[in-house]
């Protein structure tokens, strides 16, 4: 094998790679004497066509698969003889079988970028000062309330704000119902706002047995696919109207709770410590987001073009398969893939480049992943979607799983040792964001 290379830009490589041709000769035969096995041509008894027929008749179809075949069988041989790293799948450009026997092929290769590390321990980061208020204590037992009241149907009485009206609706778009918009005995808390202030408030003043209609027109930017950007007609009929009798809030309540709470007190302790650990959860991926900011600005380097659109293209994908489960497509949701791809280009730049800052860390710091953390990762999936750890194991017992996971939990560790090696200012939470790095 001949491999030439050359350097078509900074991170771009071409390799032409020349198989000689005592190598194709004999790939060729064996194609051919497969071929003859499994092909049946008049005049001739299976197995025993002359290998000029053959060619005449099926010369191109050959030559393509074996192609294919010759390709994958040399390419990776090819970057290792060649102290080729690179960093996503190659642009085959040319591929022939030459007149001289041998097979020449062409790949374009994007290659790991160069760089040195720039500092990247203790970075400072602004990290707002964390509290759970009074209000937040009491509007979390209000909705606890709500949740342990016991529901009574109001009779002759119109829907008010509070109470919860069972409807069936049907949604219609252009005189059409649509079948996505559709409800049975469906329950609205009117004035929550969940099912959409246009909507509930067509409620208020209805009594059980009574039916209405509704126009609403749903903004280009509405979260929903199937009804963003069209005015949809809702048919709504009030099934029943029923109302909370909600509980007193005393010792007894707490009990209701939980037989671990022996006082409201202690019930309002419980929730003042699970909120203030969900924000400091949610504040630790937007400490991470900073970090990122900062590491990227104090690097700069190029970045192959080939894993940006990549990366580009696995953002679409993803929206594609959120569109489908939706039964919608990327056009039928009003989405340009152009216009995605140019949308999605600053962020897939950032995912990129940070990646390569990650991986240069941990090299640095001789960070790996151990069986302790991917342990711990199974017990956090295990967790949160309340399933065995055994059957999250199954489900990532494929290689194509286990390592998008494994990779991600590498970062994460990655993440965490220079959150931990960064300089945190605390800031009141009025001032959040006022020396953010943009």
């Amino acid at each position: 094998m001949q491999i030439n290379v050359e350097d078509v830009s900074p991170l771009t490589r071409k390799m032409t790679i020349t198989l000689p041709e005592a190598q194709v000769a004999q790939e060729l035969e064996s194609a051919y004497k497969k071929l003859n096995s499994e092909v049946s041509l008049k005049g001739f008894r299976k197995g025993k066509v002359p290998r000029q027929v053959l060619e005449k008749n099926y010369r191109p179809k050959v030559e393509y698969d074996l192609a294919e075949k010759l390709i994958q069988d040399t390419y990776f041989d090819a970057l290792e003889k060649s102290k080729i790293d690179a960093v996503v799948h190659p642009d085959i450009r040319e591929q022939k079988f030459a007149e001289n026997g041998t097979f020449v092929y062409t790949a374009e290769v994007d290659v790991r970028p160069q760089f040195e590390l720039a500092e990247y321990k203790g970075l400072e980061i602004e990290q707002t000062a964390l509290e759970v208020t009074d209000e937040e204590i009491s509007q979390e037992l209000e909705v606890l309330r709500k949740q342990m009241a016991p529901l009574q149907s109001v009779e002759d009485r119109a829907i008010e704000k509070g109470h919860l009206a069972v409807v069936d609706f049907q949604g219609y778009h252009n005189g059409n119902p649509i079948k996505q918009v559709v409800g049975e005995n469906y329950s609205v808390d009117v004035g929550s706002g969940q099912f959409g202030n246009e909507f509930e408030e067509k409620l208020l003043g209805l009594k059980k047995g009574e039916e209405v209609s509704q126009e609403i027109d749903f903004p280009a930017n509405f979260a929903n696919p199937i009804l963003a950007g069209k005015k949809v007609e809702f048919k709504i009929n009030v099934k029943d109207v029923k109302e909370r009798v909600l509980p007193v809030l005393d010792d007894e309540f707490a009990k209701e709770v939980g037989e671990e709470f022996a006082s409201l007190e202690a019930l309002k302790a419980h929730i003042r410590e699970k909120k203030l650990q969900v924000k400091k959860d949610a504040q630790r991926g937007d400490l991470t987001d900073k970090l990122m900011r900062v590491l990227i600005e104090k690097h700069d380097f190029e970045i192959p073009p080939r894993l940006v659109a990549y990366e580009i293209e696995a953002m679409i994908k993803e929206l594609e398969s959120n569109l489908e489960r939706q039964g919608m497509t990327l056009e039928a949701a009003g989405f340009n893939r152009d216009a995605l791809i140019e949308q999605y280009k600053l962020a897939a730049q950032s995912r990129v480049k940070g990646d390569f800052l990650l991986k240069k860390v941990a090299e640095k710091e001789g960070l790996k992943l151990e069986n302790e953390d991917i342990d711990k990762g199974f017990k956090r999936i295990s967790e949160q979607y309340n399933m065995p750890v055994n059957e999250v194991k199954k489900y990532f017992s494929s290689r194509d799983d286990l390592l998008p996971f494994m990779a991600e939990l590498l970062n994460e560790k990655i993440l965490s040792f220079l959150l931990d090696a960064a300089k945190m200012k605390i800031v009141p939470a009025a001032a959040q964001g006022v020396s953010d790095p943009q």
